[in-house]
């Protein structure tokens, strides 16, 4: 998957932009504030329908506009491309492709796969378990197409099982009604999970070791209801105490991925260094399992991921994306040297940008 122009109109502080790529290298070199992070945000929101900040669409439109616009050119698999987000205050997202809108946006996940890796990674350690199934699910989603509707199959019946025990409803066939519903999801759900992480956790090993130079050893550990055994029957068993509580305790809304360094939680006792250290191997690894399982290598988007460094891991980190296996690369930093050195390993087609106030400046490239 190549992205080779993007086109932007009062997304965020970027009033106007139209900016060509190179098929290998992008980088965007700029003080804090000035928007290369928007820029990312941009290419974000055309492959997930949505900003990687949560915002709601709205707040995405520049201040005093009353619109923004979002068009991608791409070229996947020899096929030319075009993508297209549009809002309008108090209106319906419209987003389309090829100029055909969507019926849903679910549809479109996985067709332009990327991975992003930015500074708010770090709720992935420190959050609650929340964000780590979330990680699970936007990677899962981008290659299993069914998954997403049986994800959102699962939380409707369990939307209405909460609104039952709230309302301290005592009509057992209610119950009955949405708990086999979520028990069938769930049994779907717990088995794609299980089998991603299953084959995701080597390779993410593997990157760790890489990036630290084989001097720590790190683990992700899937915990989930669903392997004491069914849904279903532990719903029914719960049903009591979900009654006297008000919510349902059971089910893979409760699945974790526990981030451990050697025996203990990474939350606990890594430092600030090996904690980015994992970050970075997590979506380094995330970009290695989705382009093994897809059609098209993804768009590998990189937020500031030197900070909080030693040199020593940024060395290897530069090895690791100066390598042919990543596609094209978009990446972001306040110091131009880190960015000279990824360029003069890579040794192939580039682009570097000022970015100033929401503003573009082509410095230097090489492009075909």
């Amino acid at each position: 998957m190549i992205l080779s122009r993007l086109s932007i109109v009062n997304f965020k502080n970027i009033a106007q932009a139209d900016l060509h790529f190179s098929p290998n290298v992008n980088c965007f070199l700029g003080n804090n504030g000035m928007g290369k992070s928007n820029l990312l945000d941009a290419i974000y929101y055309l492959s997930f329908c949505k900003s990687y900040t949560r915002n709601p669409d709205s707040q995405n439109i520049r201040h005093g506009e009353e619109f923004f616009v979002l068009q991608g050119y791409y070229e996947r698999n020899g096929n030319d491309e075009e993508l297209y987000c549009g809002i309008k205050r108090r209106q319906k997202k419209s987003f389309k492709r090829n100029k055909k809108e969507y019926d849903r946006l679910s549809d479109h996940i996985g067709f332009a796969p990327l991975v992003l890796s930015t500074p708010s990674d770090n709720e992935l350690i420190l959050g609650g378990s929340e964000e780590r199934r979330k990680f699970i699910d936007q990677v899962i989603s981008q290659f299993d197409k069914p998954y997403l509707g049986t994800l959102i199959r699962y939380n409707k019946a369990l939307e209405q099982r909460n609104a039952l025990l709230r309302q301290e409803c005592r009509e057992e066939m209610l119950y009955d009604i949405w708990e086999e519903q979520m028990g069938q999801a769930a049994a779907e759900i717990y088995e794609s999970r299980r089998r991603f992480l299953q084959a995701f956790i080597p390779v993410f090993r593997r990157f760790y070791g890489n990036i630290s130079s084989q001097n720590e050893v790190a683990d992700l550990v899937y915990t989930s209801h669903l392997a004491d055994g069914p849904l279903l029957a532990q719903l029914q068993t719960s049903r009591p105490r979900d009654m006297a509580i008000g919510y349902t305790t059971r089910g893979i809304h409760r699945d974790d991925m526990e981030m451990m360094l050697g025996d203990y939680p990474m939350k606990r006792i890594g430092s600030q260094g090996q904690c980015k250290t994992y970050l970075v191997a997590l979506r380094l690894a995330q970009y290695d399992f989705l382009r093994e399982q897809g059609d098209t290598a993804p768009l590998l988007l990189l937020d500031d991921i030197f900070d909080k460094l030693d040199a020593e891991r940024v060395k290897q980190i530069i090895r690791l994306v100066s390598s042919d296996h990543f596609g094209q690369i978009f990446i972001t930093d306040t110091n131009r040297q880190y960015l000279d050195e990824i360029i003069q390993s890579i040794g192939s087609q580039y682009s570097i940008f000022s970015v100033n106030r929401g503003e573009f400046e082509v410095l230097e490239g090489k492009l075909p």
